[in-house]
């Protein structure tokens, strides 16, 4: 198998289009409701860090299911059709949607993982500075975290007190905005199919790495450069730590692990 066009295969096999349909109607039904109605769904079927009061269990799946955006959900319904067509059809719906929602959950572990990281980081440096209310320890704390995006109001009023000496007032404020700053961070919700649909691009590499894709339909590319080139953007912008970036660049890798080792669990048993 050395070619692929959307065509070849059976060009929307069954898992695919429900995912897709499924993932359309709660978007774009959700967009039918009122605001107040949207902030709901949101804290109840994003996935929350756990130790956040909106964590609940069924998140980690329900996640999967919402899109931030329009062109979020297109981009991981297109990406999903494209690679996972290539994978349905080869190991069949059964063992595709397995695959599918393995890949899922252990992106979410993964972010998971890191966000309880960053939290005990966050509460750790809060923490020090409610202790210890200095200039260094706060522009510490807005340094690593950028605690400015989570509280309604700049930090720079707070900066130039604290460089000089700061009023009572000054710290008792600054400790009050640090502790809403760490509260909005916790709450921080992710939502989205990408680390499943990461998860699917590199087991379409991996079971298929000279296929040669046409990429909007008229440059070819071989389907494991392609992978590997999406995959190493992911590593290099989670290097960045881009603070105004707000893609969960760890969910997407942790999905190309889960599905590198289911892939190699299967391959081990003699299968796909």
């Amino acid at each position: 198998m050395s070619d692929y066009r959307p065509g070849n295969f059976s060009i929307l096999p069954t898992v695919i289009k429900n995912l897709m349909i499924i993932n359309a109607l709660i978007f774009f039904g959700t967009m039918t409701l009122p605001k107040e109605a949207q902030l709901w769904v949101d804290h109840h079927l994003a996935l929350h860090y756990v130790g956040s009061d909106l964590f609940m269990p069924h998140q980690v799946i329900t996640h999967l299911f919402m899109h931030g955006n329009f062109g979020h959900l297109f981009g991981n319904m297109f990406s999903l059709w494209i690679f996972g067509s290539i994978l349905e059809n080869y190991i069949g719906p059964k063992r595709f949607i397995i695959f599918y929602m393995a890949c899922g959950l252990g992106a979410a572990f993964c972010y998971m993982s890191v966000v309880a990281w960053e939290n005990h980081q966050l509460t750790t440096l809060a923490f020090k500075f409610i202790n210890s209310p200095t200039y260094g320890n706060l522009m510490e704390l807005q340094n690593k975290f950028h605690i400015d995006r989570y509280v309604n109001q700049r930090i720079d009023g707070l900066a130039d007190a604290f460089s000089g000496t700061p009023s009572q007032q000054d710290i008792d404020f600054a400790k009050y905005y640090v502790n809403v700053a760490v509260s909005g961070y916790r709450n921080i919700p992710m939502v989205g199919a990408s680390g499943a649909v990461y998860g699917i691009l590199f087991g379409a590499a991996y079971l298929f790495p000279n296929v040669v894709l046409y990429l909007y339909f008229l440059f070819p590319v071989k389907l494991k450069y392609a992978a590997a080139a999406m995959i190493i953007w992911e590593v290099w912008q989670t290097i960045q730590n881009n603070p105004n970036d707000n893609v969960a660049h760890f969910a997407h890798l942790g999905g190309v692990l889960f599905s590198f080792l289911l892939l190699r669990s299967w391959t081990k048993r003699g299968q796909p």
